[in-house]
């Protein structure tokens, strides 16, 4: 029983996860090209975005324990029953740091949260390609399958990333639109950065595709 309620989560998560990429990016495009909206407005905008990107952050991370408690209950990695709760406890934690760092994210303590966030999320990008490159080397008894989904899923996460550090430049110019009221120079940017990292997107989509392929064919 626990293990089918985890499985089903474990799919639903992911319909939850593409369907808050696709609001989030319809959203951001309508604010990026907003040029014509009044400032209180696009702002307003801009704020739901954020507040709209926190499920994202709760799907990567809701994956990535379900998806590593399944693998150990199921024998394809180690861990075991033990391997698997603790894989739950960590997400769970990781959860609590992804809603406080949101909530505190106007505060000094939220970008220090965030850099801690950051900083998790590499340590697990490492960890996922280590337990890969293991598997495939022979020193773990996991089937080659799960060992492309680790690779895969660290794909993601560095796409998220990618993400991240291509908008920087736009939020640079959000505020500076913020500030001054307008800009052609810095509405060009907005819109710049809107295909930068929409083109990051794409790619964390086509690497979710995979990832699902390889859960169906489970390839040898």
């Amino acid at each position: 029983m626990l293990h089918n309620s985890l499985l089903v989560a474990h799919i639903a998560v992911l319909g939850y996860w593409l369907g808050s990429e696709l609001v989030i990016n319809s959203t951001f495009r309508y604010v990026s090209y907003g040029a014509g909206m009044p400032i209180a407005e696009r702002s307003r905008l801009m704020e739901h975005v954020m507040d709209v990107d926190q499920h994202v952050r709760y799907a990567l991370v809701l994956q990535f324990g379900l998806g590593l408690a399944l693998a150990m209950r199921m024998g394809w990695l180690p861990g075991g029953m033990a391997g698997a709760w603790t894989a739950g406890v960590f997400a769970a934690a990781w959860l609590v740091l992804v809603e406080i760092t949101h909530r505190q994210r106007h505060a000094p303590l939220g970008e220090r949260l965030a850099a801690l966030d950051r900083g998790l999320r590499y340590l697990v990008m490492a960890g996922l390609v280590a337990a890969a490159v293991a598997a495939l080397s022979g020193l773990l008894a996991t089937p080659a399958w799960v060992a492309w989904k680790l690779l895969l899923f660290a794909g993601v996460m560095a796409c998220g990333v990618g993400i991240r550090f291509a908008l920087i430049e736009w939020f640079a110019s959000w505020r500076a639109l913020m500030g001054s009221g307008g800009g052609e120079t810095h509405e060009a940017t907005l819109r710049r950065g809107y295909w930068q990292a929409t083109s990051i997107l794409i790619g964390l989509w086509v690497l979710i595709g995979a990832i699902v392929v390889m859960s169906v064919a489970r390839p040898v």
